[in-house]
């Protein structure tokens, strides 16, 4: 979707939509030109909110990017504010066709198809050079955060090839099934961590006694020789000075094999990236969402894999998925796990259109079908290749989907348990992501949000409303962003050291 950018104070999205959205804070009784003709404002309409460019009676559907966002509350009159007092969800089924609408993307001759990376014995390539600290059970944090934190600052300074010495923490690991949904999915996780190309080195970490023990980690991960691999309990060493004092001499150990990494030019099928976004507003489905979506497309169409995932938040913008569906199957798999969602939200009491959150309402979003809408176009146009469960293997190139929560590090996580090597979100309302060891490229939906915390993001998709670059301008620079990160180019939450704290396993299932 290409939006036109008028010289309005308002933004129609389609011939079709009832909708505009403010490029601007918009004053009662204003005028502004609307796509038919002069229309005044029955009230405030904030920056990044809907105002309405025709009426709507009560209980029809309200149309923006020629989709339904939800059926009115209230009768709509043209020049209205339309939110959450006169906007309500639609619970019309929805038609699910599959691979009606697959499309193969072009790469422009001109635009790079490789990068530099880390080359590891089994034959991924890494986009970081980290050694990790991955705990089996979280009574195993503490010690494993104390041996990491011996490595900060100038630790590292004679070792340029490493990045960083990363604790993997998490709150879990005990007291779970070990053959539960819960227990697989987090031992799922936790071996996608292990086995992640942007681990030179690793120590495994437990504390001896869990139900996830430490060699349930070690064994069978399929890494190859040459990767270097350590394993402790702290009940064997006898406590956690031992452990802290032995830990940290195996790292010392590992530091200089690990230094010994250089980069070396990689294919662009070698990238898997992760899509996500969070603190979003009503610039998100117009501006970064598209835009990411476009440089997506010249991933996949380079050779490369992109993966979709916060299931929650593509609820009622799933259509429009099962349609480019490599296959039948591939689309029903996306549609099972949306039911499972239902069963699974109803259990507690809730349903999936809870959301938006209390931000994204503020940022403008009213109800779930408008915020998946946006949402979705973080993936683009090309087709649909698989459909994966939380945390799982990313095999297949191409455009894919991972079933993840849509809470922001949950979400993430599970996309970098999966093999995702750089993670590019959009944000909105202003997040702060970082997610190592995989870089976390920033967007920001808008150009006032991007100066005020212009040191907490990477690219400004604003310039897309304000006219001075298009969609397609700023999804090729996204696009060349991600093979600079992907080189070696820091992130500003890499220069902050953010990420650590962000590692959070999806946690399901009863705790015994």
């Amino acid at each position: 979707m290409t939006a036109t950018v008028q010289s309005t104070l308002v933004l129609h999205l389609r011939p079709e939509d009832h909708v505009a959205i403010a490029t601007a804070d918009l004053a009662a009784d204003s005028e502004v030109v609307g796509p038919h003709g002069p229309l005044r404002l029955r009230g405030d309409v904030p920056r990044g909110h809907k105002v309405a460019v025709q009426a709507v009676a009560v209980g029809a559907q309200v149309l923006k990017y020629g989709q339904s966002i939800g059926r009115a509350t209230a009768a709509i009159a043209p020049g209205d504010h339309v939110h959450s007092h006169n906007l309500g969800m639609d619970e019309s089924e929805r038609k699910h066709e599959f691979g009606t609408a697959r499309i193969t993307p072009e790469l422009p001759e001109h635009l790079p198809r490789s990068f530099l990376g880390y080359h590891r014995p089994g034959g991924k390539v890494g986009t970081r050079n980290y050694i990790g600290v991955i705990t089996s059970v979280n009574c195993s944090a503490s010690s494993a955060k104390m041996i990491a934190d011996q490595f900060r600052g100038m630790a590292l300074d004679e070792f340029e090839s490493v990045d960083g010495v990363m604790a993997i923490t998490h709150q879990s690991g005990c007291g779970l099934v070990p053959d539960s949904e819960g227990g697989q999915m987090l031992l799922r996780t936790l071996r996608g961590y292990a086995r992640h190309p942007n681990f030179g080195g690793l120590l495994v970490l437990g504390l001896g006694c869990e139900m996830i023990a430490v060699e349930s980690l070690a064994e069978g991960l399929g890494l190859a020789e040459g990767t270097y691999v350590e394993t402790m309990t702290i009940q064997e060493l006898g406590g956690v000075r031992a452990t802290v004092r032995a830990g940290v001499e195996k790292i010392r150990e590992m530091l200089p094999q690990v230094n010994e990494a250089t980069r070396a030019p990689a294919h662009v099928r070698e990238l898997v990236l992760g899509l996500n976004c969070g603190g979003s507003d009503g610039y998100s489905g117009i501006t970064a969402n598209p835009a990411l979506g476009y440089a997506s497309d010249l991933l996949v169409a380079a050779g490369g894999t992109s993966v979709l995932a916060e299931t929650p938040e593509v609820y009622g913008a799933e259509h429009l998925l099962t349609r480019r569906a490599a296959s039948e199957a591939v689309g029903q798999k996306l549609l099972d796990r949306i039911e499972w969602w239902k069963h699974y939200t109803a259990a507690g009491d809730g349903t999936l259109d809870n959301n938006p959150s209390p931000g994204n309402k503020a940022g403008g979003l009213t109800t779930i079908l408008e915020k998946s809408l946006g949402a979705v176009a973080k993936g683009g146009q090309a087709e649909m290749t698989a459909v994966y469960e939380y945390a799982e293997p990313i095999t297949d190139t191409g455009f894919t989907f991972m079933d993840t929560p849509g809470y922001d590090p949950v979400s993430v996580t599970g996309l970098v348990a999966g093999g995702a090597n750089v993670v590019v979100f959009t944000t909105g309302r202003g997040s702060v992501f970082g997610c190592k060891p995989t870089p976390s490229i920033k967007l920001a939906t808008n150009t006032e949000m991007y100066e005020r915390m212009a040191e907490d993001m990477d690219l400004n998709a604003g310039r897309i409303i304000d006219g001075t670059a298009t969609l397609e301008e700023v999804g090729r620079q996204i696009y060349e962003l991600i093979l600079a990160v992907a080189s070696g180019e820091q992130t500003v939450s890499e220069e902050l050291d953010i990420g650590q704290e962000e590692f959070i396993p999806w946690h399901v299932g009863a705790v015994t």
